[in-house]
């Protein structure tokens, strides 16, 4: 029978998502040397070619694909059974890491903690604040056990390595200097500020959702100034700078509305929104510690998505 080496079979498959040898060997913490020997090693186990030269680098073969396609089924497998043996041996108590991005821990990670302790006091969540791409990156690398980003940049729903749980669809309202024209007009519209200076982030998610929006409303928002973090974005608001799109569990933890400042507009004809979701490694959500802390994030999402829906 042939030999599968899980570790050898890790290395392949982080050498598929980084794309490079050196990449996956600072991934690892190996040297690029002993990515190399133990990949030929495993293809000697497995007799078959797994990568071949292409330009000064290397791919995977058709038959490295395949191989894939078979061990991320036992990935998942190992991730259940680690769950269920968590199970065994912790009972109530297990600790779960949590990547989260900024707005998404006041707005659901902390209300699902809190609402945790008095039923799970056994079960110790540690949050860690990461932009989508850092709280994937930490998720495929085992540092977290559960991820929270947006959906646009996670992984697609077709990515073998992960389980993706959707969360919350987050209203982007507009932020408005309170003596600007538009701040009390009737059926305002994003078009509707197309000529208006705009203030979002150089690059990045939050860069990408505004120019996207503003385009699906029909014109290209013109960049004024770059921030962020929504302080400074708010207060170059409140200062006339320009405009802005704010998500609304951005918008309920800094103080907007009268005496602020800053006017929030709901765009309710254009109605753009961002989609938060959670993922987990596939297979780790049948863990009792992580699907607990799943079922708390979804009952947050729901309470905060009601919150919204009544302002």
């Amino acid at each position: 029978m042939t030999e599968w080496d899980i570790k050898k079979l890790q290395i392949l498959r982080t050498l598929r998502d980084r794309g490079t040898v050196t990449a996956t060997a600072e991934a690892l913490l190996m040297t690029p040397s002993a990515v190399s020997q133990q990949l030929s090693n495993l293809a000697r186990q497995l007799g078959v070619q797994l990568l071949e030269a292409h330009g000064r680098r290397v791919r995977l073969t058709d038959a490295a694909h395949l191989v894939l396609r078979h061990a991320e089924a036992v990935f998942a497998q190992l991730e259940r059974a680690e769950a269920d043996l968590d199970a065994h041996l912790r009972g109530e108590a297990g600790r779960v890491r949590v990547a989260a991005f900024s707005t998404a821990v006041p707005a659901l990670v902390v209300p699902a903690v809190q609402a945790l302790r008095p039923a799970h006091p056994g079960l110790d969540v540690r949050v860690r604040e990461a932009e989508a791409a850092e709280a994937y990156e930490l998720l495929g690398s085992g540092e977290v056990e559960l991820a929270l980003s947006l959906a646009a940049h996670a992984p697609t729903a077709r990515d073998p390595k992960f389980s993706r749980v959707p969360l919350l669809a987050d209203p982007l309202d507009v932020a408005l200097p309170a003596g600007h024209p538009l701040a009390d007009a009737p059926g305002l519209r994003l078009a509707d500020l197309s000529a208006e200076p705009w203030i979002f982030g150089g690059s990045g998610p939050w860069s990408e959702i505004t120019t996207a929006a503003c385009e699906a409303a029909g014109f290209v928002p013109e960049q004024a100034h770059s921030a962020a973090g929504w302080t400074a974005i708010l207060a170059m608001v409140e200062a006339g700078m320009g405009v802005a799109l704010v998500p609304r569990m951005a918008a309920a933890e800094r103080r907007t509305g009268a005496g602020s400042g800053v006017v929030m507009r709901v765009l309710s004809a254009d109605q753009p929104r961002r989609h938060v979701v959670a993922a987990v490694r596939r297979g780790a959500e049948e863990g009792p510690a992580v699907a607990r802390v799943l079922a708390a994030l979804r009952r947050a999402a729901v309470q905060r998505e009601t919150l919204q829906n009544v302002q």
